[in-house]
């Protein structure tokens, strides 16, 4: 996987994306549009598409800088976040500890604004943990879980597919599985000979249907801030699955 995920650059692009506030990410007189105004809270908005039952065990899957483990707290008693990138662990591994963490938001040139990241108000950190792998050979013993959640990961992974075969053994019986992708398939992080043949949508739903329903299937669009100029506005297809019991 590409080690651009373990530049300083783009951790601090995480980190605002994750935790910064609305109006760090589009400050107050921009004039912004409402399309964009209406990407923020991704990570938040993918969570919210579980169910609002209390559970005991959850999965985040790429997790990056954590802010979806963080949310996913809220009704999970134990949540584990997963990331390929090491530096987004670490970050995350500190956040969840309590800490602060100092962080550029750049602006043009060489103009910086430092910011600070935090994790959220009213999570019991207690069961939060994160750590280092790869989600294409995941721990044989990681299973059962009652929710897994997986957003912006499938079209970045060589052999999506080998996520895609654990899903089975790693959502419980009766469990949940969210599911976004942007489904921005390049060569540079998935070899063409294993894009989805007829679509992404349809190749989630051959890959799925056999042990899992389709309880529906949305878009969710998210913004990612380089400069004060410069954005990337991306629209993530969201499915929503349930195990078959």
């Amino acid at each position: 996987m590409s080690a651009i995920y373990e530049t300083e650059k783009l951790l601090a692009e995480y980190l605002l994306f994750h935790f910064g506030q609305d109006s760090e990410i589009l400050p107050p007189g921009g004039n912004w549009p409402t399309g964009m105004q209406d990407a923020l809270g991704f990570p938040q908005r993918t969570v919210a598409h579980f169910s609002e039952s209390e559970v005991e065990r959850g999965l985040d899957l790429g997790c990056a800088v954590g802010r979806s483990t963080f949310e996913m707290a809220r009704n999970c008693d134990e949540v584990l976040g997963i990331d390929f990138s090491h530096s987004f662990i670490a970050a995350a591994e500190k956040l969840g500890r309590g800490e602060m963490i100092s962080y550029a938001r750049w602006e043009e040139a060489g103009l910086k604004t430092e910011l600070i990241a935090r994790a959220p108000a009213g999570i019991d950190r207690s069961g939060v943990h994160f750590t280092q792998g790869d989600a294409m050979d995941l721990p044989t013993d990681l299973i059962q879980f009652d929710r897994v959640h997986a957003a912006n990961l499938l079209c970045r992974l060589p052999e999506p597919n080998r996520l895609l075969e654990r899903f089975p053994n790693l959502v419980k019986p009766g469990g949940e599985l969210v599911l976004a992708t942007p489904c921005t398939w390049l060569e540079e992080f998935t070899p063409v000979s294993n894009w989805p043949v007829g679509g992404t949508l349809a190749w989630l739903k051959n890959s799925l249907n056999p042990t899992f329903e389709l309880i529906r299937e949305v878009d969710e669009p998210f913004l990612i801030r380089e400069t004060a100029r410069k954005f990337q506005w991306t629209r993530s297809l969201v499915t929503v699955w349930k195990r078959r019991l």
